[in-house]
């Protein structure tokens, strides 16, 4: 079962990235939110993926017992998942504003501080 996490791991962090390299700042957003799930499932299969046991202590044992999954990665990922959520709408409404003030999302039209009809600034000084 963990090959194919990895192998879904690898997909996820190919078509995050593919996302993020255009120009269109919805994609980008999409490829954010790809890479975010990605590192999630990539941590979540580092934390072995067992069902026989529990990862829980028993007030015999010191320690988990051998074989259990480890539990701190799924504590990570609960965390992350609030932590990508919020990230995520952040940059979905900084995303919604930026279009409602320049009519586009293709990040190359977006050119408040360098307009395409000024002149360039001096070269050499």
């Amino acid at each position: 079962m963990e090959p194919l996490f990895a192998i879904l791991c690898g997909f996820f962090f190919a078509a995050a990235i593919y996302l993020m390299l255009s120009k269109h700042t919805v994609r980008i957003l999409l490829g954010v939110a790809l890479l975010g799930n990605g590192v999630n499932l990539l941590l979540f299969t580092a934390g072995r993926l067992v069902r026989e046991v529990p990862p829980i202590i028993a007030t015999t044992q010191d320690g988990l017992a051998p074989g259990a999954a480890n539990p701190l990665p799924q504590a990570l990922i609960l965390t992350a998942i609030v932590i990508s959520f919020s990230f995520f709408a952040f940059l979905l409404v900084l995303t919604y504003r930026a279009y409602q003030e320049l009519g586009t999302d293709n990040s190359d039209e977006m050119r408040l501080s360098e307009p395409r009809d000024e002149p360039l600034p001096p070269m050499g000084y």
